[in-house]
């Protein structure tokens, strides 16, 4: 006997183990996993009434809201297919993934109506517009929805290679491209993510990380799986952090490692009054050693570094504690954990491997191509046959990202191979130079891209944001640099910024610096 591997299993299950705990927090609004499941059966209901069937997509723009949350459930209920779209894009480019997901319907925060009613003559293909909070002419009202709403809906028929979600990349450098998640990839993450980083349902999880980012790396469901609460929060900076790991007794985050930089260096009376032992998995772009340490010495919380991408649902591997690591020195634990590290046991196979596919030695040094295979691996681009047949050379899943293997077999991503720095023939990572600089004590952020040089071909630049009351030269930074980098290593020019561009999941956007519109320079 056979039942398919769904996500929707899970509120199922907390529902009846459940019912009565506390799901979700949104500001004053607290919910009961039955208050919540009534909510998303409400939605499925409406949903279907506004004519929204199997394999119809329904996208959404909203923050870490509980109406967005809701939908990751009442949508894929139907046999639907949900699309969360970054709501930090332009309203061009709502246009374009509303229209290329071919979605029938739009669900939007109050916050972006406005910039979705100036493009909505160009969806046609959206039958209705919905406005998850407030109302505003022309647009349904989604609690007006609910309350008139029954809880009964026709429940399709799901397998588990039906598409759960179609999730849009970034398009920093081309269109976005469709990641085609199943029922299937979904369940396998949160089942690896909870045997190597387990939850209870004692345990309250808040929302740094976005929803619509990968699906907030299957955090939508992997919380519920346990019966652990959502603690929502729409607005992340490290004051917002702070008061609602404090106030509501927060035991698990998730951030990228610019949320961590600005958690782990705010005011120091308020970092004291933080609770120690808050667990936090960081990802989407690979963490200085110097950020781990100050996270784990100062606050007292334990963070672990994944590895994925959109196209893997999101995880492949994730840098596993081993007992010879509790024996390392702070600074050198810090630095095995900023490791990508091992398979997760459901994610399938990893390898690095050279231009001919074979696999580069273990010694540290020898740079490869990350590639993948297995349960958490996308069926594919939506509505892209070319860019698939691209991605999956091989047989394997192609990432673009160069990494390193150690001799314990812990993977390290060097970089992608976009940021490469080639200088006199010589390869330099990026990374590495970041991290260097970010041990030194008045950095709060770096990032280092190659530059055109006239006799080098390119030389690495560094774009810097100081800690606040701190100071530092370029010649000191290059002074500092050299103690730990190679001469060909150390920048070649630093520049003293205000900020540095980042996407809405925190990664820096190293095209921006390296393509001269870096408006926020000031040298």
């Amino acid at each position: 006997m056979e039942t398919p591997l769904t996500p929707l299993e899970f509120v199922r299950r907390a529902r009846k183990l459940h019912g009565r705990r506390e799901a979700v927090v949104d500001g004053d609004l607290r919910l009961t996993y039955e208050q919540f499941g009534r909510r998303c059966d409400r939605w499925s209901a409406a949903l279907a009434k506004l004519g929204v069937g199997k394999g119809d997509r329904v996208a959404t723009i909203a923050p870490n809201t509980h109406q967005h949350l809701e939908q990751f459930y009442a949508i894929p209920q139907l046999g639907a297919v949900i699309v969360p779209i970054n709501y930090r894009l332009s309203a061009e480019d709502f246009v374009y993934v509303a229209t290329h997901s071919g979605a029938i319907v739009l669900c939007v925060h109050a916050d972006y109506l406005d910039s979705v009613d100036s493009v909505r003559a160009r969806m046609p293909g959206v039958r209705h517009f919905v406005a998850l909070e407030g109302e505003k002419a022309g647009w349904l009202p989604y609690e007006s929805l609910l309350e008139r709403s029954t809880e009964s809906f026709a429940v399709p028929e799901i397998v588990e290679t039906d598409l759960l979600s179609i999730n849009y990349t970034s398009g920093t450098t081309s269109r976005p491209k469709g990641v085609m998640i199943t029922h299937r990839n979904a369940w396998m993450n949160t089942a690896g993510t909870l045997a190597h980083w387990p939850m209870t349902c004692a345990d309250r999880y808040l929302w740094t990380l976005p929803m619509f980012h990968a699906n907030g790396w299957t955090f939508v469901w992997t919380v519920t799986a346990v019966g652990a609460t959502h603690v929502c929060l729409r607005a992340v900076d490290a004051p917002a952090v702070y008061e609602r790991v404090g106030r509501e007794r927060v035991s698990h985050l998730c951030a990228a490692p610019t949320v961590l930089i600005a958690v782990a260096n705010g005011p120091e009376d308020a970092r004291r009054r933080l609770p120690r032992g808050v667990r936090v998995i960081t990802a989407g772009s690979p963490p200085a050693a110097a950020t781990i340490e100050r996270l784990e010495l100062d606050l007292g919380w334990n963070v672990t570094q994944v590895y994925g991408l959109t196209e893997t649902s999101p995880f492949i591997s994730i840098c596993e504690p081993l007992p010879e690591h509790a024996a390392l020195a702070a600074a050198d634990r810090a630095t095995v954990k900023a490791r990508q590290g091992v398979e997760l046991i459901t994610s399938g196979e990893l390898r690095v491997v050279d231009a001919d596919m074979q696999d580069v030695p273990k010694d540290g040094a020898t740079m490869g191509e990350i590639v993948a295979r297995g349960n958490v691996v996308m069926r594919g681009y939506y509505n892209d046959p070319e860019a698939t047949e691209a991605a999956f050379a091989g047989g394997w899943f192609h990432s673009g990202d160069g990494a390193v293997v150690h001799p314990d077999g812990y993977i390290e991503i060097r970089d992608r191979f976009k940021d490469v720095i080639i200088s006199g023939g010589e390869n330099i990572s990026s990374i590495e130079v970041e991290g260097a600089l970010l041990r030194h004590p008045s950095v709060l952020e770096v990032a280092v891209v190659g530059m055109a040089h006239e006799r080098w071909g390119e030389s690495p630049h560094a774009f810097v944001v100081l800690r606040p009351g701190a100071s530092a030269t370029a010649a000191e930074l290059k002074d500092f640099a050299r103690g730990s980098l190679a001469h060909f290593k150390v920048p070649s020019a630093f520049h003293f910024v205000d900020e540095l561009p980042k996407t809405a999941t925190g990664k820096i956007q190293k095209f921006v610096l390296r393509g001269g519109r870096a408006a926020i320079m000031r040298q």
